[in-house]
């Protein structure tokens, strides 16, 4: 199934819409907070004795980080 830009900007725009509603409530909120604790968001996800350890941590971050840009106000 071909997309044209068009119609994928306006998926991508319905869905920050999304997550805005979900993460935006007050209940949305306090799960963000519990994932910015639970996903090292200002902590080192480094483990020097297991780099398996340090790329699962290090996806949790990630995970995080796509939420927050998803839900950070757009600049026009």
């Amino acid at each position: 199934m071909d997309l044209s830009n068009k119609e994928i900007e306006k998926r991508l725009s319905q869905l920050k819409k999304d997550y805005k509603i979900v993460f935006g409530s007050e209940e949305g909120k306090g799960v963000l907070d519990d994932l910015c604790i639970r996903c090292h968001e200002f902590v080192t996800t480094f483990s020097k004795d297991n780099s398996h350890e340090t790329a699962f941590l290090e996806g949790q971050r990630s995970t995080l980080i796509f939420i927050k840009a998803m839900i950070k106000p757009h600049k026009e």
